[in-house]
């Protein structure tokens, strides 16, 4: 089984890297070329910093996105986006502006309000509590770092919630595509275990 970790200079890549390799990945491409990504089993998209420039730093990649389109929405390979890599599957980001995403999953990656007493970003454990038949997610404590959140359109493609001043979008799915906004490689067990899941998913 290959894995694409897709390198297009807004991820973490070598923690990424290293908790795919401790989940049990064999065979993790570390990568900016599309033909690979067009030919991997999985494909992962990591992603921190601000929504606009990753989407450009992914866009200005040529044949990337094609190539992601065509592996993960028609020939059906699971997909995880992490962080940043999650929020771009949104319709949009209003993060210095209005930048459009991959759209994928219907929504709106938007700034989060703070509620009294709380800072922003949100930074540190918390808890995530997956909605029941959720995929690969349990309950347990994941870490956390985003000042933007992912407004969901349709509660069906919600998988996890957070909570940080009421509750905020832990992870989103639809098919064979998954995001989450916590970061798997800082969460300990709880993160190589579900990445652990994420390599023998069979969506």
């Amino acid at each position: 089984m290959t894995l694409a970790l897709i390198d297009y200079g807004a991820g973490n890549l070598h923690s990424v890297h290293n908790a795919l390799k401790a989940a049990g990945a064999a065979d993790v491409h570390v990568t900016s070329d599309p033909d690979i990504v067009a030919k991997a089993d999985r494909i992962v998209l990591p992603g921190v910093g601000a929504f606009a420039h990753c989407m450009e730093a992914l866009s200005a990649i040529d044949g990337m996105i094609a190539a992601m389109e065509q592996r993960v929405r028609a020939e059906a390979r699971p997909f995880l986006g992490i962080c940043v890599g999650m929020q771009l599957l949104a319709e949009e980001g209003v993060e210095h502006g209005s930048t459009r995403g991959l759209g994928w999953i219907n929504g709106t990656v938007r700034a989060i309000v703070p509620a009294a007493g709380l800072k922003i970003p949100h930074m540190g454990w918390n808890d995530v509590m997956p909605r029941e038949g959720a995929p690969l997610l349990t309950q347990g404590e994941a870490y956390f770092l985003h000042g933007y959140h992912f407004d969901a359109r349709d509660a069906d493609d919600v998988l996890a919630t957070t909570n940080h001043g009421g509750p905020l979008v832990a992870a989103v799915g639809r098919d064979n595509v998954m995001g989450v906004q916590f970061h798997p490689e800082k969460s300990q067990t709880y993160g190589i275990d579900f990445l652990k899941r994420f390599l023998e998913w069979m969506p």
